[in-house]
């Protein structure tokens, strides 16, 4: 996704890039930068899709995470819509889930990798602070890069976008209520608090 590309037609014409087309906003959730951006994004679509599936129905899953990603593309467009910087990555749409498992598991516990004094530490966090606190740095950082924009680097305001529709668009979702397994989260180490879209 080219922000500019749709907020200013002249600019895309120049560059040969066709206005009425609006694929990579469901594209570009299948594009990463690198091994390490896909590797990190699967990693946390692994630890917290699992549970969001099982809940939901893979179909219902299925639609759900699409339907998150491209909100998430949306609040991108939104907020940097003259940008020029191409944006790609599932972690809008992973944003998604976790906010669907932020209102879902919420005292479920997620082992966290804490370094104090350079020495790892593993401790549990329950979801909701584990993944509220994630959102709070998505939001601050997404605040700041409005004052002082980055030619480049996190789309904040996809992840943002992403895990409001998550958990807006949960109850539309959600299969009805049956009596299920506790659910725990594996590892998730404290990069994961931010990760590139």
């Amino acid at each position: 996704i080219v922000p500019a590309r749709y907020s200013h037609p002249e600019w895309a014409l120049q560059l040969g890039l066709p206005l009425d087309d609006y694929w990579p906003f469901l594209t570009s959730m299948f594009l990463h930068g690198s091994w390490l951006h896909f590797v990190g994004n699967m990693w946390c679509l692994w630890l917290f899709g699992d549970n969001v599936e099982d809940r939901m129905g893979h179909i219902r899953y299925l639609f759900f995470y699409l339907l998150c990603g491209l909100v998430a593309g949306l609040i991108h467009f939104v907020f940097n819509q003259s940008s020029t910087v191409p944006t790609i990555g599932a972690s809008g749409a992973i944003a998604g889930i976790m906010g669907a498992y932020f209102v879902m598991f919420p005292t479920a516990r997620v082992i966290t990798l804490v370094p104090i004094f350079f020495l790892p530490y593993f401790i549990e966090i329950p979801a909701v602070f584990y993944l509220g606190i994630w959102f709070l740095t998505q939001i601050t950082s997404g605040l700041f890069s409005l004052i002082a924009p980055a030619s480049g680097g996190i789309a904040w305001w996809a992840h943002i976008g992403g895990f409001v529709c998550g958990i807006i668009l949960l109850p539309v979702f959600r299969k009805r209520p049956q009596r299920y397994r506790a659910y725990y989260s594996d590892e998730v180490f404290p990069m994961r608090f931010f990760f590139y879209r």
